[in-house]
């Protein structure tokens, strides 16, 4: 028995916007992680503060916001590339789902 007998004269839909949206993925992850690493560092340049305890409690806050910046984009990331990939799946090829007879389906018991 063949478990993945395809669906006669069925046509495969082209690719679209979920190919492009799939090869921009690394890239906006890479992007996601610099810049926001990028911006930690140039704030310990930039935030200024009256006393050391300050300036030390006013980095470390503007790194927790740069870390769930990161997080945040990373899991985007994720979600669009799985649904980049569910969509690619329904346009494969169709497959017969249920060859099987079944004895009862023309005259269901009552």
């Amino acid at each position: 028995m063949d478990w993945l007998t395809k669906l006669p004269g069925f046509q495969r839909t082209p690719y679209g916007f979920e190919w492009r949206l799939l090869r921009l993925m690394p890239t906006v992850l890479l992007a996601g992680t610099l810049l926001p690493a990028l911006m930690a560092l140039a704030g310990r340049f930039f935030i200024t503060a009256s006393n050391a305890a300050e300036l030390a409690r006013h980095i470390q806050l503007f790194d927790y916001v740069m870390i769930g910046l990161v997080i945040f984009i990373w899991t985007a990331v994720l979600t669009v590339t799985i649904g980049c990939v569910i969509v690619w799946l329904m346009k494969g090829p169709a497959y017969v789902a249920d060859g099987f007879e079944v004895s009862h389906s023309d005259l269901p018991k009552p």
